[in-house]
């Protein structure tokens, strides 16, 4: 990997499960989702303003908009997974997630609204997931960008992976402070 794709992959790209996760991987992931929003707050509450408007690569958004960023992005992934139970294969609403952090509350360096937003998505995330059957977890959503539907065991992964990806951001940027 080049120097640049270790910074914006620090933990290495997400690899696409060929198949539904085994229990062990589930355990996983559930356990990841549960103590990521008491980890990110670890993180990020011994920084001062300063360091929160410090972008984690040249180029890349500060750790105040990777943590507002990570409220949208579950936000919407939890939402898509309700659908995804409740619809036959939900085409989903996508969104520009750069456009999305150029927005004021997006940018702002107060990110304890965006701290407890996690903490509750993640909260009723691992609730639901921990819940749901092995055929339930076969159930997707579409996403247009792509073209790809999405079963919730590939979600599961995705933002657990997600969660890591960019804790492992705000943790190396950390390092040198």
């Amino acid at each position: 990997m080049n120097p640049l794709d270790l910074l914006r992959y620090p933990t290495g790209k997400f690899v696409w499960p060929t198949a539904q996760l085994s229990l062990k991987d589930k355990s996983k992931a559930l356990s990841i989702l549960k103590d990521f929003p008491k980890l990110l707050k670890e993180e990020v509450n011994s920084l001062n303003e300063n360091q929160l408007r410090t972008p984690y690569r040249e180029g890349g958004w500060t750790v105040a908009q990777v943590v507002h960023h990570l409220a949208d992005s579950h936000s919407h992934a939890y939402l898509r997974c309700k659908h995804a139970l409740l619809e036959d294969t939900p085409k989903i609403k996508d969104y520009t997630e750069s456009d999305w952090a150029k927005l004021d509350d997006a940018s702002a360096s107060d990110v304890s609204p965006s701290l407890s937003i996690i903490d509750g998505i993640h909260n009723r995330w691992v609730s639901l997931f921990s819940k749901l059957s092995s055929s339930q977890m076969e159930r997707t959503y579409y996403h247009p960008k792509g073209s790809k539907e999405y079963p919730l065991y590939v979600v599961l992964a995705i933002y657990s992976w997600h969660s890591m990806h960019h804790l492992e951001h705000i943790r190396v940027l950390k390092k040198s402070f």
